[in-house]
């Protein structure tokens, strides 16, 4: 009996800190969330980075970060999922995420009640062959007003509404949903 494709997990880092510079933040941001879809077997999705100019590909953003980083083995993961397509950039999203990411689902500690989902229900759509794009606001300010909107699932990994720091809630989420997904040989 042939068994049915697993659905991809991609990690979204939208935007939130300065949409202009930089910053070591974003840095931080890319290497932690590299490393953890390097662990996990996710791909990894920005919105509305401002990168420098004349890094114009995955592969070159993450060498150029890799230079600059201790975290995430000094950069590798990120550089070895770039090198592996795994790694992509967008601007931030005008009618809607790219299809090919799946489905989104929005992570906040203040779901709406009735699009609020669970960790584990997140895992058994992964299992069942849907792909889901988990989107990260990056910042104390979170993700935008229209966003949080829309009408998408929306995640609060603790269950109880605790705000999370970005670097926590992405391993928390991760994690939490990776661990619970049905896995070939597991």
């Amino acid at each position: 009996m042939a068994r049915a494709r697993e659905g991809r997990l991609t990690v979204g880092l939208y935007n939130t800190y300065d949409p202009v510079r930089f910053a070591e933040a974003h840095r931080r941001a890319l290497a932690r969330a590299g490393a953890l879809a390097h662990a996990f077997d996710c791909n990894l999705a920005t919105f509305g980075f401002p990168y420098p100019p004349e890094l114009s590909t995955p592969v070159e953003i993450a060498a150029w970060v890799a230079t600059t980083t201790s975290i995430g083995e000094a950069g590798s993961y990120l550089v070895a999922l770039a090198q592996a397509s795994r790694f992509m950039v967008f601007p931030f999203p005008e009618g809607g995420f790219p299809p090919q990411l799946g489905a989104p689902i929005i992570t906040t500690p203040t779901p709406a009640k009735e699009r609020a989902t669970t960790p584990a229900a997140v895992a058994r759509r992964l299992g069942g062959g849907e792909s889901v794009l988990l989107i990260f606001g990056l910042g104390h300010r979170g993700l935008p007003r229209e966003l949080l909107s829309a009408a998408h699932p929306q995640l609060d990994v603790s269950g109880k509404g605790a705000a999370l720091e970005t670097a926590t809630a992405l391993g928390a989420v991760v994690g939490g949903v990776s661990l619970l997904r049905p896995r070939k040989g597991r």
